[in-house]
């Protein structure tokens, strides 16, 4: 079939990478992990781990990113690109043009999670760092271009059934669903962003999608107000999700 490329658009601390890793573990399958990272650390001159290695480790020219994720030729055996795009990424002088080239799905996690996930690496969060007001501009943007909802998935969804949802899924994108989604050897991959060391020991630790478990600690009191704003935009989106 010819080359499918899948543009997944979530924030941080979503459950992407784990995504990532049941994408990789098809044989059709070459995956591509946060390509424009490096511009956005670039660009915005904010503080992660790992600022200066990940800009000197890739591509900081957000128009070569763009001929990679959307037109560069697969490897040989290769029919799907699956890329692990986050959307706090997509600054505004990125011309979004070319996301009429690739298949753009939606992966959600409840804001007060991502939140409490995302302060245990970074202490300091704003809306523009978790991705939700990105996301929301994504999503109406991909349904203009179309004029039709692309396809969204919920983290809960996926981690109470992982079949089902990823079944859902490849249906909605066109891909046949492969068994070998489920379940993946741990360790890390030669395809990992060189931030992996600070973001990614759970998932390199893993085989699997981890059960589902709910996460109540209260979000601190000083970002009640970013996620109020964030809860509002995932309630917009979550009414799509497939299901």
């Amino acid at each position: 079939m010819p080359p499918v490329r899948i543009a997944m658009w979530s924030g941080p601390r979503n459950i992407s990478t784990a995504l990532m890793r049941a994408w990789e573990n098809r044989p059709d399958t070459v995956v591509y992990d946060e390509p424009f990272y490096a511009h956005y650390l670039a660009e915005t001159g904010i503080d992660h781990p790992g600022r200066e290695e990940i800009i000197a480790a890739d591509e900081t020219d957000w128009r070569r990113v763009v001929e990679r994720v959307a037109y560069e030729s697969l490897p040989p055996g290769k029919t799907v690109h699956f890329q692990k795009q986050m959307t706090h990424h997509m600054l505004e002088q990125i011309d979004l043009a070319w996301l009429g080239a690739v298949t753009n799905c939606f992966l959600l996690r409840t804001p007060a999670e991502v939140i409490n996930s995302y302060i245990k690496v970074r202490p300091d969060v704003t809306l523009f760092d978790i991705g939700f007001a990105q996301q929301q501009r994504l999503f109406r943007l991909v349904r203009e271009q179309t004029g039709q909802l692309p396809p969204v998935i919920d983290s809960r969804d996926v981690l109470e059934n992982p079949r089902r949802t990823l079944m859902l899924l490849c249906d909605a994108l066109g891909v046949p669903f492969d068994e070998r989604m489920l379940a993946w050897p741990t360790g890390p991959r030669p395809s990992d962003g060189v931030w992996a060391k600070y973001w990614y020991s759970a998932v390199q630790a893993s085989t699997g999608f981890e059960p589902y478990r709910p996460r109540n600690e209260p979000v601190p009191d000083h970002l009640l107000g970013v996620l109020a704003e964030a809860e509002e935009i995932y309630h917009e989106l979550y009414r799509y999700r497939l299901g």
